[in-house]
């Protein structure tokens, strides 16, 4: 299988499946002095971990995670590092019954496409505990931004129908169950999520993602552009089906004379008097804040009965047994969050190659 890999300077390598002994991710580029230690990872794993409330899937693992290599003495070495989860709490047995049936909305029929096997047990690849090395990753691109001063922090727009309005701290997103940066407005989507699981069914909604404002000039401008990378980042999550950067699919209504941002000179920078553009402009940041959503479907595993098919051709319907989140976005939050830090991340080691005056800067004496 290819494709476990991602970045150009900066890259992680995910491992592992659902309901194997274990996953991770090995971590290469990292520059070392960097402060790192386990507590710095487990934060952002803490927040993607199963069982914290009832919207989340109900099987309990700790998710602690084992730096096995590339920090000594509390700081990065610059070799690889390598990270490890073990899975604790995997009920095969769940899905013994379907293993010869199609799950919808699952990639059961396109990996029996592709290479004629699959594991049965939670997708195995698929799973969204795949997601478990990339917020590893990320947590370690956090630290490398954070040594420049570069803040990425991800909260849920919307589940369903209700959407957040108003003013906001991103931060709140870590005191509500639904990842809301808003009490009341997800004390709404609660509401609405009970419904669904009455109904035996999940909701999907948006994930947004701000940064603090980034240097002008990262991303490349043609094929690795930053919103390209950014977007095959965010598309690369399992259930993320649309990518949207700054006002998105909006700009198509939109007139040039009210799509451009002006450009502004402010405490002696170049700056913008609006951000319609997310930050980006021909492929490059420019230096706003970074502002993209990522549209997450329904959780595809639920209660309801469905049609599908059998390995062998049959037409049957099914019900999905096992332990599955009605909603996947809350736990997303953070991985979003992740991938886009580690996006950035690449993006600013790549750019210390594009000017010749990055190397006199580090290398004249």
């Amino acid at each position: 299988m290819a494709g476990s890999t991602f970045g150009t300077i900066l890259r992680v390598t995910t491992w592992g499946e659902s309901h194997g002994p274990a996953l991770g991710a090995v971590v290469d580029g990292c520059p070392a002095g960097i402060s790192l230690c386990e507590e710095d990872i487990q934060f952002y794993m803490n927040r993607r971990k199963p069982g914290q409330n009832p919207y989340t899937t109900p099987r309990s693992e700790s998710d602690r995670v084992e730096i096995l290599s590339g920090v000594f003495e509390g700081r990065t070495t610059g070799t690889p590092i390598s990270l490890i989860v073990h899975n604790t709490n995997q009920h095969s047995g769940d899905y013994s019954t379907i293993k010869d049936i199609y799950r919808p909305g699952h990639a059961d029929y396109t990996f029996d496409a592709k290479y004629g096997f699959r594991d049965y047990r939670g997708g195995g690849r698929s799973s969204g505990r795949e997601t478990i090395g990339r917020v590893a990753a990320g947590a370690i691109a956090m630290k490398i931004l954070a040594e420049i001063g570069i803040e990425v922090h991800a909260y849920t727009r919307s589940i369903g129908p209700v959407c957040l309005t108003g003013q906001f701290n991103p931060l709140d997103a870590l005191t509500t169950p639904t990842g809301i940066p808003n009490a009341e407005i997800s004390a709404s989507a609660e509401t609405y999520l009970r419904q669904c699981m009455t109904e035996r069914d999940s909701a999907g909604g948006v994930i947004e993602c701000i940064t603090s404002p980034l240097p002008a000039g990262l991303g490349e401008p043609v094929f690795d552009k930053a919103d390209a990378l950014l977007s095959q980042a965010l598309m690369s999550i399992g259930a993320v089906k649309a990518v949207e950067i700054g006002d998105g699919i909006q700009v198509s209504l939109s007139k040039g004379s009210q799509n451009n941002d002006s450009f502004v000179m402010q405490d002696g920078q170049v700056t913008t008097e609006t951000n319609h553009c997310g930050g980006i402009l021909g492929g490059m940041t420019n230096g706003s804040p970074l502002l993209i959503r990522a549209h997450v479907k329904p959780t595809p595993s639920i209660l309801a009965e469905q049609n599908t098919v059998t390995t062998a051709g049959e037409n049957t319907v099914i019900t999905i047994p096992g332990r599955h989140d009605p909603v996947i976005v809350p736990r997303a939050v953070v991985v979003v969050e992740c991938m886009v830090a580690f996006t950035l991340a690449d993006l600013l080691l790549r750019n210390m190659s594009a000017n010749v005056a990055s190397l006199h800067r580090i290398y004249d004496k």
